[in-house]
C-alpha cells in the first residue's frame, strides 16, 4: 500500500488567486502569497478570518514597511531566506501580526516569495508542514512566468532610464510616451540621487538593493540602475511638505539599512535639486556627481550635505579655480600667511581657516584649536598684520575662505 501523503497541489491552476483559495482549503487558515520584495500576488477570498497586518497588506498591495522592518529585526526575513523549511512566526500585537506560518518559494538557489498562513482558529501540525512544503513547490512555476516578465520590464525601464541619463531621448511628448509604455506615472516633478559604493556592485549586492528600494515606502522609486560601483535612482519629488529633509532622511536609512542587514559600510549619498523637466534629468545627474566629487575633497566639511542646493559656495569650485589656473592669479595675504609658517613652524593658516570655518566665532574656534581666547585674539591681530587682513571686510574673508578650500581642491 503506499503510505506517501497525498499532494493536493499537483493539480492545475488558472491563477495565484485560486492556488491561495486552495491552500487556504486545505489548511484551513486565511493565506497570502507574496514576492520576494514582500509585494501581495494574491490572497485566499473564502475566509473572513484575518489580523491587521493582513488587512493591510491587501488594502496596500504590499506588506507594510513597520512589519518587513520588525520582521527582519526579530530574524523572520533573514531566515526565510536560508531555509526551505516552514517557520513559525509569533504574535506581534505592535504590529498588528497574528501567530502564522512563513515558508519560502526557491528556484534553485533564489527566493521567489513567501507563502504566509494565518493561524487563527488553529495551530498548523507537522502535516500541515509538509504540505506548506508541497505548495510551495507548486507555486514555484507560477512565480517564474512573473518573474520573467519582471525581469523584461526591468532591461527596459534600465535602458530608457540611460537614455534619459545621458540626454538621448529628446522631446517631453516622446519620454512621456514612454513612461506609460513601461505603465509608469511619470511624476510632476523628481530627483536624481545616486549612492556611492564602495567597491563595484556585485549581483547578490544588486538583488539587496533591489529587494530595499521596492519595500522602502519613504519614497516613490521611480527607475534605477546601476553603473559600476554607483547606483542611480529617479525618485518622485511630490507630495512632501519637507522635500529636502524627506530626501535627507531616504538617503540616510537607505545608507544605514545596508549597513545593517548586509553589513555593506562606506556608502556615500547624494542627490540633485528639484526638477520638472525631464529633458534636463541629464543635467540633475550632474548635479549629484558635483556632490560627490565636492565630499570626497572635503568630507570633513560636507559630512552633512547631501543636496546640491545645500552646498553653498562649493557649488562654484570648479569655476573659480578655473579661473584662478587661467589667470595663475593667488591671493596676496594667503601667500603672505604661507611663507611666514613655513619660516617660523607656525600655524597662522589653519588658525585662519578654523576661525572662518566657525564664522567668526572666537568660542568655537578656540575650543576648535584647543587654545585659550586670548591665545587666538593673539594670533588673529598677527594674521591681521603679516597677511594684511581686514576681519571686518566680508568680501576679503569671503575670498580667503574660498582660497584656503580651493588649496585643498586642487
Amino acid at each position: 500500500m503506499n503510505t506517501r501523503q497525498h499532494d493536493p497541489f499537483k493539480t492545475a491552476f488558472d491563477s495565484l488567486e485560486e492556488f491561495a483559495d486552495l491552500i487556504s482549503q486545505v489548511l484551513n487558515c486565511p493565506i497570502t502569497i507574496e514576492d520576494a520584495n514582500h509585494r501581495l500576488l494574491a490572497y485566499s477570498t473564502h475566509d473572513e478570518r484575518t489580523d491587521p497586518a493582513r488587512i493591510y497588506t491587501i488594502i496596500g498591495r504590499r506588506v507594510p514597511e513597520k512589519v518587513i522592518n520588525q520582521l527582519w529585526k526579530e530574524g523572520t526575513i533573514p531566515a526565510l531566506l536560508q531555509t526551505r523549511e516552514p517557520i513559525r512566526v509569533k504574535n506581534m500585537d505592535d504590529i498588528g501580526l497574528n501567530n502564522r506560518v512563513a515558508i519560502s518559494i526557491w528556484k534553485q538557489d533564489e527566493v521567489l516569495g513567501f507563502i504566509w498562513a494565518i493561524e487563527i482558529d488553529k495551530t498548523l501540525t507537522d502535516k500541515d508542514f509538509d504540505l506548506l512544503k508541497k505548495a510551495a513547490d507548486s507555486a514555484k512555476n507560477k512565480l517564474l512566468q512573473l518573474q520573467t516578465r519582471k525581469n523584461k520590464k526591468e532591461e527596459y525601464s534600465q535602458e530608457f532610464f540611460w537614455k534619459l541619463l545621458t540626454g538621448h531621448l529628446k522631446g517631453e511628448k516622446d519620454i512621456y510616451e514612454r513612461f506609460h509604455a513601461l505603465k509608469i506615472t511619470p511624476s510632476p516633478s523628481f530627483v536624481i540621487a545616486v549612492f556611492q559604493f564602495p567597491e563595484n556592485i556585485t549581483s547578490k549586492v544588486e538583488q539587496n538593493i533591489s529587494y530595499l528600494l521596492k519595500t522602502s515606502q519613504l519614497m516613490k522609486i521611480l527607475l534605477y540602475t546601476i553603473d559600476c560601483n554607483q547606483l542611480i535612482v529617479l525618485i518622485s519629488a511630490v507630495n512632501h511638505k519637507e522635500p529636502y529633509q524627506e530626501f535627507n532622511r531616504f538617503v540616510q536609512t537607505f545608507v544605514s539599512t545596508m549597513d545593517e542587514r548586509y553589513q555593506i559600510k562606506g556608502i556615500t549619498p547624494a542627490y540633485s535639486s528639484i526638477y520638472v523637466d525631464y529633458q534636463k534629468i541629464g543635467q540633475a545627474y550632474k548635479e549629484t556627481l558635483s556632490v560627490l566629487s565636492i565630499k570626497e575633497k572635503f568630507p570633513a566639511e560636507t559630512k552633512e550635505i547631501f543636496n546640491y542646493q545645500k552646498l553653498g559656495i562649493y557649488q562654484l569650485f570648479e569655476l573659480i579655480l578655473e579661473k584662478r589656473q587661467s589667470e595663475a592669479s593667488e591671493n596676496y595675504s594667503l601667500k603672505r600667511l604661507q611663507e611666514y609658517d613655513q619660516r617660523h613652524h607656525s600655524n597662522l593658516v589653519e588658525t585662519l581657516e578654523v576661525f572662518l570655518n566657525k564664522d567668526n566665532n572666537i568660542n568655537d574656534a578656540a575650543k576648535e584649536l584647543n587654545v585659550h581666547a586670548n591665545t587666538l585674539n593673539y594670533r588673529l591681530k598677527r594674521i591681521s598684520e603679516i597677511g594684511d587682513v581686514n576681519f571686518k571686510d566680508p568680501s576679503q574673508k569671503m575670498l580667503l575662505y574660498i582660497d584656503l578650500k580651493l588649496e585643498k581642491y586642487k
